[in-house]
């Protein structure tokens, strides 16, 4: 086939932005709400009740203010290779699922833990695909058949 492309044994490395989940984002200001809520409905003295409702709030808001300031981090995990971290190759990595979410943690130069955590809406199910085929091949560990 003289017009056919030629192919490559080698994979392209396995390349993912995390960006803050707008998911997590509203999540959080809702049970900030709801923990005022809670607490504006339980029999507490609406003198302990109030502040702590509109603590409730605050926290929720705060938090939620805080995870969308993140600034977005690049991850690169090239096949039978250690991952990088925005350009830092990094140690210890684990990668968790739950269902859909996917959760990395690592080790950083210093000896810090980081983690990372990819929501439904951050994580499309073709790059979930290639996290795991990434991560099962470096770990050297891909899934076999039974006999």
């Amino acid at each position: 086939m003289p017009n056919s492309t030629r192919s490559s044994n080698d994979c392209a490395p396995c390349r993912l932005d995390w960006r803050p989940s707008r998911w997590l984002i509203v999540s959080l200001v809702v049970l900030g709400a709801l923990g005022g809520c809670a607490a504006l409905a339980s029999e507490m003295p609406r003198i302990a009740a109030a502040p702590l409702a509109l603590i409730s709030v605050l926290q929720g808001a705060w938090l939620a203010w805080r995870e969308s300031r993140q600034a977005v981090r690049q991850l690169v995990w090239p096949l039978e290779a250690a991952p990088q971290v925005d350009g830092v190759p990094v140690d210890g990595v684990l990668l968790h699922w739950r269902g859909p979410l996917a959760f990395l943690q690592w080790r950083d130069r210093d000896g810090g833990v980081r983690r990372m955590a990819w929501w439904g809406d951050t994580l499309p199910a073709h790059t979930r695909r290639q996290l795991k085929l990434a991560a099962a091949s470096s770990a050297g560990a891909l899934a076999s058949m039974a006999p």
